[in-house]
């Protein structure tokens, strides 16, 4: 089986988003699992082994600004950030990394 991991860091502040609330579901829409990130912008919760197939994660972006003070538009520009993504090396880890401002993000298959 696969690990998944990830890390949000919030490009706005400069400092990992502590507190995002985000899910994890299969292909199907199936929710496999709902936490937040901690202080290190990391959710060592998640589950660890996935098997091959599509996924997607959801984060929680205008939540967790609006938690931290920030001004949204009405309604905000990011309100929820998706990544579907697969897992197609049945061995390998996934580390699905989200770089997030209230109006940008941006993310990769890391390491």
């Amino acid at each position: 089986m696969s690990t998944l991991s990830t890390h949000v860091l919030d490009t706005a502040a400069g400092c990992p988003a502590k507190g995002m609330r985000l899910s994890l579901s299969n292909g199907d829409g199936g929710l496999i699992f709902e936490g937040e990130t901690n202080a290190d912008g990391r959710c060592p919760e998640m589950p660890k082994h996935l098997k091959p197939g599509p996924y997607r994660l959801d984060f929680q972006v205008a939540d967790y600004f609006r938690t931290r003070g920030v001004s949204l538009p009405k309604p905000p520009f990011l309100d929820l950030v998706p990544i579907a993504f697969g897992v197609a090396d049945e061995g390998g880890h996934y580390h699905v990394p989200l770089l997030v401002s209230p109006f940008a993000y941006s993310t990769y298959r890391g390491s």
